[in-house]
């Protein structure tokens, strides 16, 4: 059930671009947790008024939730990964992406009638 959710300031991207973005996070975020990509889902936002250091300069924020522990090892890479695609895809700079990890418990998030 891993969830990537980007979050951006950046004025509708063309759809292309977005499906490309969205592809691979989705692929990477399975490789970064060892989980089958067919349990990953991915979202973006665009043209949402957002501020970093008190400016409206191109900004983004992710989310990334995943049933488990994820390691502080596995967090670094993930971070330096995203922060890069999402950087050279949406020309935002790496300094102003931020990326909050939440690891979710299995009984806390539902799929499928259920819960895992």
């Amino acid at each position: 059930m891993p969830l990537i959710k980007v979050q951006t300031s950046t004025p509708n991207p063309e759809s292309q671009q977005v499906k490309n973005l969205l592809t691979n996070l989705s692929s990477k975020l399975a490789k970064h947790l060892g989980k089958p990509e067919s349990y990953v889902m991915t979202s973006f936002e665009s043209n949402i008024s957002m501020t970093f250091g008190g400016t409206f300069e191109p900004v983004c924020y992710v989310e990334i939730k995943s049933i488990g522990t994820m390691s502080q090892n596995q967090t670094k890479a993930m971070s330096q990964n995203f922060c890069q695609e999402i950087s050279d895809s949406l020309d935002i700079a790496k300094n102003r992406i931020y990326i909050e990890f939440s690891d979710a418990k299995g009984y806390l998030w539902g799929w499928n009638g259920s819960t895992f």
